[in-house]
């Protein structure tokens, strides 16, 4: 039996745009059935109760690390960041799921060649930078990530997955399903581009690497057939 990809998304009222042509980027290539979960601040306000950081640049920054909460401590769930776009079939990556591991992710290892990302947000800069925004969750042995620790632990904690007892469980995936544009050379086999400077609907990145890809998918999300005369 086909197991659902759970896939939670990080969501951000600065760019709401982002979220939806992601999904319909996993949607019209996946092969196997597929349950999206928005991560917005309006809907997790009562169990997510830490202050905003001038330093996040979004605002899922931390709530992402309460995927495994909001998955019962069950199977596995996918978080990605919305400022993607999906160009294979997400059960390739679905099918690297490796029960050795508590978390899977690309393991970055660069830094980051610019200061100021959209709307002047700093660049921060940090070990494991990158390498939360596409995590493959292993549940049942992230119970660390309980509400206490993600409402209360450091951005550097949760974001260096301090809350596993190694880093020997950080299983590693290909760069392709986390490839950073601008940061990275076009690649024609990337598989999940991560728009991580800025995504194409903010004018001064609507020329990057695989922008025209992204407006083609904005384009079918809003699309309808019409009645003929």
């Amino acid at each position: 039996m086909t197991q659902n990809a759970h896939i939670f998304i990080g969501f951000d009222s600065k760019e709401v745009v982002a979220y939806h042509v992601l999904c319909q980027s996993i949607l019209e290539k996946s092969s196997i059935p597929v349950s999206f979960t928005p991560i917005s601040l309006n809907n997790v306000e009562r169990i997510f109760t830490r202050e905003r950081n001038p330093l996040q640049s979004t605002e899922f920054s931390f709530s992402r690390f309460l995927v495994p909460y909001l998955s019962g401590y069950e199977g596995w769930s996918l978080f990605v960041d919305c400022d993607m776009l999906m160009r294979t079939d997400i059960a390739q990556l679905w099918e690297l799921r490796d029960d050795r591991y508590a978390a899977m992710c690309v393991k970055h290892n660069y830094v980051p060649k610019v200061e100021t990302k959209f709307l002047g947000q700093v660049q921060t800069k940090y070990e494991k930078k990158n390498w939360s925004s596409v995590i493959l969750f292993n549940n049942a042995k992230c119970r660390k990530l309980d509400l206490n620790y993600v409402n209360t632990a450091t951005g550097l904690e949760l974001h260096q997955f301090k809350w596993l007892d190694s880093d020997d469980l950080i299983g590693e995936l290909p760069p392709s399903w986390n490839w950073l544009v601008n940061e990275y050379e076009y690649s024609p086999d990337a598989k999940l581009v991560h728009f991580t400077d800025g995504g194409p609907y903010f004018d001064e990145y609507r020329n990057d690497d695989y922008a025209e890809e992204w407006f083609a998918a904005r384009d079918r999300v809003l699309h309808v057939t019409q009645r003929s005369a």
